[in-house]
C-alpha cells in the first residue's frame, strides 16, 4: 500500500522542517512549500491525501487556499495552522472549509493525532448519500451538497453544512455542545464550545424565518440544541 501524501505549507522553514521531520517518521510522504500560491503549482503533480496549512502566508493566506480549493471541489482534508488565538479566526478558517485548527505552538505528537483523526473521519465519508432530508420547507441533499428554503439555494459554509446534516441526522436528539463538536468536527475543543453557538446562530439566520424565535433548531437550556422532529421527514430522491 502507497504512503500517504501530505503537503505542508508555511512560510516558517523551521516550522516547515519540524513537521516534515515528524511525520516522515511515523510513514506520511511530506512534500514542503512556503506560500499560498505554490500550493496550487505542486497539487497535480503532488496529490496529497491531506494538507497541513498555515494561516499567515505570502501570496495567498490560508483561508484564500481554502477557499479556493473548496470553490474548486477539490476537498483535501486541512489542518490549518495560526499563531492568532482569536476564535473570529479559528471560525473563519473552519467556515472556508478547513477540517480542524492548530494555534501555536504546538506540539508534533499533538498534530499527528489531528491528522489522523481528521484522515480517519474523511475517509469514512460516503462517497455520496442519495436521500433528499426534509425539514418543513428545507430540503437537504447530502450528494450534492445543496440546502434549498422553499425551493430557494441557500448559500452555507462548509461547517454550516455539515452541522445542519448532523442536526438532521439526530432529529429529535438533545445534543450537547460537545457531541456537535466531537461529531462536526471530529475533536474535542476544550473551552471553544462558543464555535457551535455561532454555527447555530449563523444557521438560524439562513434556515429560519424567524431566527430570533426559531421553529427547527431549538435551544435546549444549560444543555445544547435539538432539530425538532415534528415537521422532519425524510423520503427518497
Amino acid at each position: 500500500m502507497s504512503r500517504k501524501k501530505i503537503l505542508v505549507v508555511d512560510d516558517e522553514p523551521s516550522i516547515s522542517m519540524l513537521i516534515e521531520f515528524n511525520l516522515k517518521l511515523v510513514g506520511y510522504e511530506v512534500q514542503c512549500v512556503y506560500d499560498g500560491e505554490a500550493v496550487f503549482e505542486v497539487l497535480p503533480q503532488f496529490r496529497p491525501d491531506l494538507i497541513v496549512l498555515d494561516l499567515m502566508l505570502p501570496k495567498l493566506d490560508g483561508i484564500q487556499v481554502c477557499k479556493r480549493l473548496r470553490d474548486q471541489n477539490n476537498f483535501v482534508p486541512i489542518v490549518m495552522l495560526t499563531a492568532l488565538q482569536d476564535l473570529s479566526d479559528k471560525i473563519a478558517g473552519l467556515d472556508n472549509g478547513a477540517d480542524d485548527y492548530m494555534t501555536k505552538p504546538f506540539s508534533p505528537q499533538e498534530l499527528i493525532s489531528r491528522i489522523q483523526a481528521v484522515m480517519r473521519r474523511t475517509s469514512a465519508l460516503p462517497i455520496a448519500e442519495p436521500e433528499t432530508l426534509h425539514i418543513g420547507p428545507i430540503r437537504i441533499q447530502p450528494d450534492q451538497r445543496e440546502v434549498l428554503v422553499n425551493d430557494k439555494a441557500i448559500e452555507l459554509t462548509p461547517k454550516e453544512f455539515e452541522l445542519l446534516l448532523f442536526l438532521c441526522k439526530h432529529r429529535g436528539k438533545v445534543l450537547s455542545r460537545q457531541q456537535l463538536l466531537h461529531g462536526v468536527w471530529d475533536y474535542h475543543f476544550i473551552g471553544d464550545t462558543r464555535i457551535v453557538d455561532v454555527h447555530i446562530s449563523h444557521l438560524r439566520d439562513k434556515i429560519e424565518q424567524n431566527a430570533r424565535n426559531p421553529e427547527y433548531i431549538v435551544t435546549i437550556r444549560n444543555v445544547g440544541y435539538k432539530l425538532t422532529e415534528q415537521t422532519a421527514k425524510e423520503s427518497l430522491a
